[in-house]
């Protein structure tokens, strides 16, 4: 399974809004990948949105990724899973997705980006850049430039996070970022698909 085209916008799905809904919009909007992100659904709710979004992803030409749960992941045929720093091992979930599958994981410094390239990772999702309120996090915004350090040192593509919008999206590909993930820039915006649109054309159309 191969990424999108670079630059591109990963929209994850937020708790207070339907996921389903929610992907729809963003990839009305242009975004390239959807990442199904719900820490406190079910195993079954899980499951019954993964099989709806992929079914809207696939009409999209998008990717889709789940959030944590291989399980989830390999049950509704999803394109990959994105792992955190204390889930499963990525050399564990590889042997159970297999390599056709994509694996993403966390880091919050260019050491942990160095490490998920070392263990198999396809791409790393780095941050979180800016101030956020979207996730709880027990550390301070890492900056801008550990995203311009972290890309000098690896060669997987880096999609940045945290704080993201608009205003700064097009600066952090600059800083050699393949593409930002968001969460409230398009699911707190009254209408979603305009704010995923904004994104993508931000990202795609700075001056280079």
């Amino acid at each position: 399974m191969i990424l999108p085209y670079s630059p591109f916008l990963c929209v994850i799905t937020d708790e207070a809004f339907c996921p389903v809904t929610l992907a729809e919009e963003a990839l009305k909007g242009g975004a390239a990948m959807i990442q199904l992100r719900h820490k406190d659904a079910s195993g079954s709710q899980l499951f019954n949105w993964a099989v709806e979004i992929r079914k809207r992803c696939r009409k999209y030409k998008a990717l889709f990724i789940i959030n944590d749960r291989v399980d989830i992941a390999m049950a509704s045929r999803s394109d990959g899973v994105h792992l955190g720093q204390l889930d499963m091992p990525a050399d564990a979930a590889r042997k159970l997705l297999g390599k056709s599958r994509i694996i993403g994981i966390s880091a919050s410094s260019p050491a942990e980006a160095l490490i998920a390239e070392k263990n198999g990772a396809d791409y790393i999702g780095f941050g979180h850049i800016y101030p956020t309120s979207s996730k709880e996090k027990g550390f301070l915004p890492i900056g801008p430039e550990s995203l311009r350090e972290a890309a000098s040192l690896v060669s997987l593509p880096l999609i940045a996070i945290g704080g993201i919008n608009v205003e700064n999206a097009a600066s952090l590909i600059d800083l050699g970022a393949s593409g930002v993930a968001v969460i409230s820039a398009v699911s707190r915006d009254k209408e979603p698909a305009s704010a995923a649109h904004e994104l993508v054309r931000a990202i795609q159309n700075r001056n280079v």
